[in-house]
């Protein structure tokens, strides 16, 4: 009997590894939850040709739109944990759970890590009018006149949201919320004046500053970018802050922890690759890899931070 039960072992451990150098035989599908063109697909379709290289199977990006990435990320939870189901998320489908009562999501339980794959950093912008210009003096204005001044977000729960609810609680300040129905709904209000404040990609928010149509008052990463140095964070005025969306590859909880393995070396490779990290640079993202148990502890903390921004704010999404 104990000799059997040293070759079960022994035979499981092998077939573990022989799965894991054979893996991928096939096609692998990638969900993404938002729709083409955006810059969570524009990362996604970057970074997945450079594992398919690396790999030898295609990597097809599939994307499922809806609820701020719920509606993939459901569905990946649901899909086999065999290495063949992934998902790029991002921390806005972190805050889901405790966003939208609707969601049936655990990313902790339910997300097998694989590992980083970078930031992008959103900015708070106001109007070229607006009466300050750094993130003391809009900090000195809101508080001189609370209520006075509105932000905008590309709608409730949203990160864009979220972050500014973490800043309105770490400065002691006050405003209007005034959601929108996506980023490109907000824009025209926030460039014609009748919101003063607002939320939205750092990407997004630098070609109408330029042109003069916004004012760009601060970054929400925790460090100035390299692409980007002479822009302001929060973080210089508002120490520790960091409201930074992280984007990372996840896959099913239960997929064996040899092709998680497997999945997040050829990951770390492809965000080294000169190609990926000058693509990234015109997104203004910067590469974030991480190993799947750095990945997993910060899905933990920002799972937990996020909930409580939401639960303090007393946000809900019928």
């Amino acid at each position: 009997m104990k000799k059997l039960a040293v070759l079960a072992v022994a035979l499981c451990a092998w077939s573990a590894g022989a799965y894991s150098q054979i893996y991928p035989t096939r096609a692998v599908h990638v969900l993404v939850g938002y729709p083409p063109g955006g810059g969570m697909d524009t990362i996604a379709r970057v970074v997945m040709p450079k594992l398919q290289e690396a790999l030898g199977q295609p990597f097809l990006v599939e994307n499922r739109p809806g609820a701020s990435g719920g509606v993939a990320a459901q569905a990946l939870v649901k899909s086999a944990p065999d290495g063949y189901n992934l998902m790029v998320a991002e921390s806005g489908t972190l805050a889901l759970p405790a966003v939208s009562p609707k969601v049936s999501l655990d990313p902790v339980k339910q997300f097998a890590p694989v590992g980083g794959i970078c930031t992008l950093p959103m900015a708070f912008v106001a109007t070229a009018e607006a009466p300050f210009r750094t993130t003391q003096e809009m900090i000195a204005a809101l508080k001189a006149s609370p209520g006075k001044f509105s932000y905008a977000s590309p709608g409730i729960g949203t990160l864009q949201h979220l972050a500014f609810e973490q800043f309105r609680r770490a400065a002691g300040v006050e405003a209007l919320h005034v959601p929108y129905k996506g980023a490109a709904a907000m824009m025209p209000d926030l460039m014609g004046g009748q919101v003063q404040l607002g939320v939205i990609s750092a990407i997004a928010a630098q070609g109408p500053a330029r042109s003069g149509k916004i004012r760009i008052i601060a970054l929400t990463s925790p460090r100035r970018l390299a692409t980007s140095p002479e822009l302001p964070v929060m973080a210089e005025t508002l120490p520790g802050f960091n409201a930074a969306p992280s984007v990372f590859l996840v896959a099913p909880a239960g997929t064996p922890d040899t092709v998680v393995q497997r999945l997040s070396t050829a990951l770390r490779a492809a965000l080294a690759s000169r190609e990926v990290e000058e693509n990234f640079a015109r997104q203004g993202a910067t590469a974030a890899p991480s190993s799947p148990q750095e990945l997993g502890a910060l899905i933990t903390e920002e799972t937990r931070r996020w909930a409580a921004v939401v639960r303090d704010a007393g946000i809900k999404v019928e």
